[in-house]
């Protein structure tokens, strides 16, 4: 029996939250300061700045961007049906979101291959800089979810409990939604400048 003001006390039908959706909150507030100060430092430099160029936004970002979305949207689809109990649609629509998450991941290399082909690189300018820095940043946040969405794609193909496979799921769509309200922060920020 739990002793009153116990951490296991704490844990009641009143704050039901899972430790590991507890422990996703708290990485994403990190993840959310350290986009912030990248976004405040694009700022100052534009500020303080004299040679600032702002590189060329190839149509593909508008198409990575799309693909992004759609890609969030499958993951509530896999949350929504793994909620319900839906194995198969769970399975269809989580590996669907991933297989998005690589076509996106693909597209922001070609976007880079493309502004280095105009020469836009990085050291020529710190817009061309902070463009790569920044979505480079992104895009390795997006691959170390792929990191949980393949163990939680391993939990889906093993059948394991649906309380767990709910919890699996319900995490990797909120990281992407994360990244995807991160992304769209980003772009308006590129536009802006």
């Amino acid at each position: 029996m739990p002793v009153e003001g116990s951490v296991e006390s704490l844990r009641s039908s009143e704050f039901s939250v899972h430790n590991r959706k507890v422990a996703l909150m708290v990485f994403l507030a990190i993840i959310g300061v350290l986009f912030f100060l990248f976004f405040a430092a694009y700022h100052m430099r534009i500020l303080l700045s004299t040679d600032w160029v702002a590189a060329p936004e190839p149509p593909l970002l508008w198409i990575n961007t799309v693909v992004l979305i759609i890609c969030s949207g499958a993951f509530e689809f896999s949350r929504s049906t793994a909620r319900r109990g839906h194995l198969e649609r769970t399975r269809t629509w989580f590996l669907i979101a991933g297989v998005l998450t690589l076509v996106f991941l693909v597209g922001q290399l070609i976007v880079w291959n493309q502004l280095i082909e105009y020469g836009y690189t990085a050291e020529k300018n710190p817009a061309n800089a902070f463009f790569y820095l920044i979505t480079g940043v992104h895009g390795a946040h997006l691959l170390g979810g792929l990191i949980a969405w393949i163990r939680a794609a391993r939990k889906i193909r093993e059948g394991v409990d649906p309380s767990v496979l709910r919890v699996s799921v319900e995490l990797c769509a909120i990281y992407w939604h994360f990244l995807l309200f991160v992304w769209v922060v980003m772009l308006a920020l590129f536009l802006n400048t």
